[in-house]
């Protein structure tokens, strides 16, 4: 982190003029610009900062457009009818255009500010930051943004581009640099380290080495990061497009195993199946997401847990005498139990992985009416995905997923068919699975005594 004496400097943006850059009003949203045009008209700084700056400059389209400001959020409040102020630790204000929502933040000031009239920042022993409400100005406010490629600011008044801390330089690069002491800046927020890769990810930056040095060793402080808010951002690390990638970075960070530290686990001893399996399923997910399809955070949870509630599952039938379905049960409550207090899965999702989960076994019964049964139930098509998944990795798998493939594109006739065929084998194996019984012996009979005349 900088020194006192260091913030005190003025940091001296890059300026791109109207003429230099290739951002055109057309590529922003009318919400935004209404935002930006407002704030200015009313006397105050506006500019659209950050990722929506970033992706313009790279060619990408911005998902979001967030505006900075030296409008406090009262006073935007004050502008806007349809505002409402959020956040505790960061208090933000939330312009509302229908479901599109424009954030609009406050120049944020540095830590050690005490303003009489401004709110004060706290921090924990750790040094990460509490309550942080401290305004200041654009600079100061670069100056707390955690990568220099964040640092940019178009200014509404002019139509130029601000680049501070290099980063217009590092966009050009490719290169991803945390600014100000990276050690500090992870302690301040853990979160930074999970943003470090995400972005690495989706935009094709290298890591500088400065800013990856510390990861591995402050890894283990994500555990002080509250489960929903890291909830959260297992949606953005996993459901941006770019799952996979990013799962091999925060592995080769340790960013991992604080987050799901059950499956860490189970993979740590030596099981790479289920390794591949996560792989599998976010390959899946990046290239549904690439098609436009629709994606579930439970999908994609039901198989990053799928290696505890299995070895769980086993553990108990073989320890615990319990049954299948007993021990599942069992198993899937636990795992489950567990993950929410590192990362608190919302029950509308947790109650989805259970039925992807139990769908499993239920695949496995053919016989009768079941199949017609199963293919009303609501998450059929999820455990049929499912399924396919494991049937990749696991052949034993693969005759049962092309029978379900083949039943759901079947006739009625062919379908019954197709049943009638999947009882008989399954009362083959049934059979063959029983213990044989030995014939049974008839008594022996004594030979008649004669009788004595």
């Amino acid at each position: 982190m900088l020194t006192r004496q260091q913030e005190a400097l003025p940091l001296q943006p890059v300026v791109l003029t109207r003429d230099q850059h290739g951002i055109s009003r057309r590529q922003i949203s009318e919400n935004a610009l209404k935002v930006l045009y407002r704030l200015n008209k009313a006397g105050f700084e506006a500019y659209l900062v950050g990722g929506g700056v970033r992706d313009l400059l790279l060619g990408r389209q911005p998902k979001d457009f967030d505006v900075a400001t030296n409008a406090t959020p009262e006073q935007v409040k004050q502008l806007f009818s349809n505002c409402r102020l959020v956040g505790r630790r960061f208090r933000l204000a939330h312009v509302l255009f229908g479901r599109d929502v424009i954030e609009v933040a406050t120049f944020r000031g540095h830590h050690h500010q005490v303003n009489t009239n401004k709110h004060i920042s706290a921090q924990s022993s750790e040094g990460m930051l509490l309550r942080d409400n401290v305004y200041g100005t654009i600079e100061e406010d670069a100056e707390r943004r955690d990568f220099s490629v964040n640092a940019l600011y178009y200014n509404i008044a002019d139509f130029s581009v601000l680049g501070f801390a290099g980063g217009l330089k590092d966009l050009e690069a490719r290169r991803l640099e945390l600014i100000g002491d990276p050690e500090t800046r992870y302690r301040e927020d853990p979160v930074r380290m999970l943003r470090a890769v995400r972005f690495s990810a989706k935009l094709g930056l290298s890591i500088s080495p400065r800013t990856e040095a510390p990861i591995r060793e402050l890894a283990p402080l994500l555990s002080d990061i509250p489960p929903a808010r890291l909830f959260e951002e297992t949606l953005k690390l996993f459901l941006a497009g770019q799952g996979l990638e990013t799962y091999r970075q925060m592995q080769h960070y340790g960013l991992f195993a604080p987050l799901f530290p059950e499956t860490a686990e189970v993979m740590g001893r030596g099981n790479n199946r289920y390794g591949r399996f996560i792989e599998l399923a976010l390959a899946n997910t990046d290239e549904r997401i690439a098609q436009d399809l629709r994606v579930t955070p439970a999908f994609l949870y039901a198989a990053l847990l799928w290696g505890p509630v299995e070895t769980r599952t086993q553990e108990f039938v073989n320890d615990g005498g319990l049954g299948y379905h007993d021990a599942f049960m069992l198993a899937a409550d636990e795992v489950i139990g567990r993950q929410v207090k590192t990362v608190a899965v919302p029950r509308r999702f947790s109650t989805v992985v259970r039925d992807i989960w139990q769908l499993q076994d239920r695949l496995t019964k053919r016989a009768g009416k079941r199949p017609h049964r199963l293919l009303e139930h609501p998450k059929f098509r999820a455990g049929y995905d499912f399924l396919l998944l494991r049937a990749e990795l696991d052949p034993r798998l693969k005759e049962l997923a092309e029978w379900w493939t083949d039943f759901q594109a079947a006739n009625p006739v062919d379908q019954k068919r197709l049943s009638q065929v999947a009882t008989r084998e399954q009362d083959e194996e049934q059979d063959e699975a029983a213990p044989r019984k030995s014939p049974r012996k008839r008594p022996r009979r004594r030979p008649r005594r004669r009788r004595e005349t």
